[in-house]
């Protein structure tokens, strides 16, 4: 009997192994259809923890400015231009230093802590946005925020004259105000980035001579004097300039933004109050 079995089976047809080249190429349509279908998603996951973590480092600087401020009899912390060798007003307690445009300075974590800041949030990398890809002489650049020019220093009171607007030198000046409808500092642009000094033109006269970074889909983050972080989404498209790679800041082209910018008539709302 085992022989006849065994002669039985011995004509039946092998089992099949494998995929024929139609199947398999079903198979590889269907997993490029997935794909192209989860790459979005998974694109967009990225921004939005990038976008989370930005908020989250402007918060800590927050922080840290408001401890300086309770350690220093009130005092905020200073921000000026950097321009040492005209402004006699620049002295040793900045919030941070360093000029982003100055290759050496772009990658120098000692110009981060030194400032006076860095003693409440000893982290490099809170004082740089995780979307900022930008280099200088081939390393990443350490610092993407800068602080609003009504803060800290009361240069745009002696620049601006004409204006009913106040600066920012101690804690009761911004109590004095709405805390929450203050910022204090933002992801700037790295086309205008340079010192720690973000300049807002109460009256007008050069709108946007600081921008706001696009890099979080078209928006930018920023902090306020009460301690909350928001994201501000760019609207207009004379503020929606493109953020540049590398440091090739010869090519960059100042944008024309007139006073009537929806972008910038927003930004100056929170940016200081008669």
């Amino acid at each position: 009997m085992k022989t006849a079995r065994n002669n039985e089976y011995s004509g039946a047809k092998a089992p099949r192994h494998g995929l024929t080249l139609i199947e398999l190429l079903v198979v590889v349509s269907i997993i490029s259809l997935l794909a192209a279908l989860l790459l979005p998603a998974l694109s967009g996951a990225k921004s939005n923890t990038r976008m989370v973590a930005c908020l989250n480092n402007l918060r800590q600087l927050e922080a840290a400015f408001q401890m300086y401020s309770a350690d220093n009899a009130g005092n905020l912390a200073q921000n000026v231009q950097f321009e040492p060798q005209w402004n006699p007003s620049f002295g040793s307690n900045a919030w941070v230093y360093g000029d982003m445009k100055n290759a050496t300075d772009a990658t120098n974590t000692a110009l981060v802590q030194t400032g006076r800041l860095y003693s409440y949030t000893p982290q490099p990398v809170a004082f740089h946005c995780p979307a900022d890809t930008t280099v200088g002489s081939g390393l990443p650049r350490v610092r993407s925020y800068s602080m609003n020019s009504w803060i800290g220093s009361s240069e745009m009171e002696s620049m601006q004259e004409q204006t009913p607007f106040r600066v920012f030198l101690r804690d009761h000046d911004l109590a004095a105000a709405t805390p929450s409808s203050i910022w204090v500092q933002l992801d700037e642009h790295i086309g205008t980035l340079d010192d720690g000094w973000f300049m807002v033109t109460m009256n007008d006269s050069r709108p946007f001579a600081s921008l706001p970074s696009t890099r979080h889909q078209n928006g930018y983050g920023l902090n306020f004097a009460d301690g909350h972080a928001e994201f501000y989404r760019l609207r207009s498209p004379a503020a929606l300039i493109p953020e540049m790679q590398s440091e090739a800041f010869s090519e960059f082209q100042m944008p024309e933004v007139s006073a009537t910018n929806s972008d910038w008539i927003k930004l100056k709302s929170v940016t200081t109050s008669p």
